[in-house]
């Protein structure tokens, strides 16, 4: 089973093995990170851990029951609730789902644990594999962007927050006093917005429409 864990000291020579078995595979569609990358890699990965520790950034490793890496999602540049995310998953877990299912895990954790509000991703534009996991993950293309020197694709994910999100498709009486006050306060925030815009009066606004939305 594959596990999704924040990047910690003991991961360097697992990530290291990792890189290096799929190097041809991700200069493929990537830009090659060169040999200074595989020299220098404990280096490299104290100074990842101290950006992490900073809050400049949030790394992440996909781990099987082994401990072996199956993959690096990211979450880099985190300023006033956006972040841009970088992924890369290993070629023996790929067409699986693995990378679009771990995506959706990082938005998750980027919304409820990190306080983020809009990730963004870029990806070349001959890597067509990684713009659909982009896209099936709910990002969306927003223009044109320079990958490495490729030419590429800018896309944008908009996160729900995440107290409101936790109560969507739900039968009410699946909720405790608390958790209803947080509705109640949803649903009249919304009435009040469309009360104030329709001079002709109330409009009951439909809670699947609203609820849940940034």
């Amino acid at each position: 089973m594959l596990k999704l864990q924040r990047l910690r000291s003991d991961h360097a020579a697992a990530v290291l093995a990792f890189e290096v078995a799929n190097r041809a595979y991700f200069a493929v569609s990537v830009t090659d990170r060169g040999d200074d990358f595989y020299e220098q890699f404990s280096e490299r990965h104290r100074a990842l851990l101290a950006e992490q520790d900073a809050g400049m950034c949030v790394f992440h490793v996909l781990l099987d029951g082994d401990g072996t890496v199956m993959g690096r999602f990211n979450l880099y540049d985190l300023v006033d609730g956006t972040a841009e995310v970088g992924y890369r998953v290993a070629e023996q877990v790929v067409g699986r789902g693995v990378a679009t299912s771990t995506l959706r895990t990082l938005c998750r954790l980027a919304a409820e644990q990190y306080g983020l509000r809009t990730l963004k991703a870029k990806t070349s534009n001959e890597n067509v594999a990684s713009q659909r996991v982009l896209e099936k993950a709910g990002c969306v293309s927003v223009g044109p962007t320079d990958v490495g020197g490729r030419s590429g694709t800018l896309y944008e994910c908009r996160l729900d927050p995440p107290a409101i999100q936790s109560y969507r498709a739900r039968p009410l009486g699946h909720y405790d006093r608390g958790s209803m006050s947080i509705i109640a306060r949803c649903v009249g925030s919304a009435i009040a917005r469309k009360a104030s815009s329709d001079a002709d009066g109330l409009t009951m606004p439909s809670m699947r429409g609203k609820i849940g939305r940034p």
